[in-house]
């Protein structure tokens, strides 16, 4: 990934590239902090706690981006399996965010990109996942949800099928964490 690639995102939470000595200062306030008398040098401690305490901050995200919306979150997503790539989706129900945050891949990093998607990559041991996260527009029919749902599982879906029918959730998060995106209309995204 270029220089330029990762300045386009504003990254939500990851646990992929997690550096220990990025938290071995936290890690000895923690255990002075708490009167533990730990060797703050026990590299497999150290690397408890920075699993653990990044993870207690992924539920912190999901507490921040609890936004309801009043439709369904579509998860489209690029699949990387022993056999090759294939496309897919899943629906979150919920319609809120934060359900958004969930993940049974061994890495994940959900990040909002420049064009004001949040989207993911899933590292497994298969290969890597790519997903986008679109909540579907207000008026939108069970029919164009259902058509949307056959382009993509028969890898056909374009991105302005996509657009058509759903929305960015990057405005909403945004505005939580107080960064810009681009301001693209809402009805005629650009395609990339």
């Amino acid at each position: 990934m270029s220089k330029q690639e990762v300045n386009d995102r504003h990254v939500i939470w990851s646990n992929m590239n997690l550096e220990v000595d990025d938290w071995r200062d936290g890690y000895k306030e923690f255990l002075e902090i708490n009167e533990l008398d730990d060797d703050p040098n026990d590299e497999n401690k150290l690397y408890e706690y920075m699993v653990e305490t990044n993870d207690e901050y992924l539920s912190d995200e999901r507490v921040n981006l609890n936004i309801q919306f009043s439709q369904p979150i579509i998860v489209i997503g690029d699949i990387g399996r022993w056999n090759g790539r294939v496309t897919g989706y899943k629906m979150i129900d919920s319609g809120n965010i934060k359900d958004c945050l969930y993940s049974d891949t061994d890495y994940t990093e959900w990040y909002v990109d420049k064009y004001g998607d949040l989207r993911a990559e899933a590292v497994h041991h298969d290969g890597t996942n790519h997903y986008l996260y679109r909540v579907f527009k207000d008026g939108v029919t069970d029919t164009q949800i259902e058509n949307l749902q056959d382009k993509i599982y028969n890898g056909k879906a374009t991105r302005a099928d996509i657009t058509r029918v759903t929305k960015r959730l990057g405005d909403e998060i945004a505005s939580v964490y107080g960064f810009d995106i681009s301001k693209q209309r809402q009805t005629g995204e650009q395609a990339r």
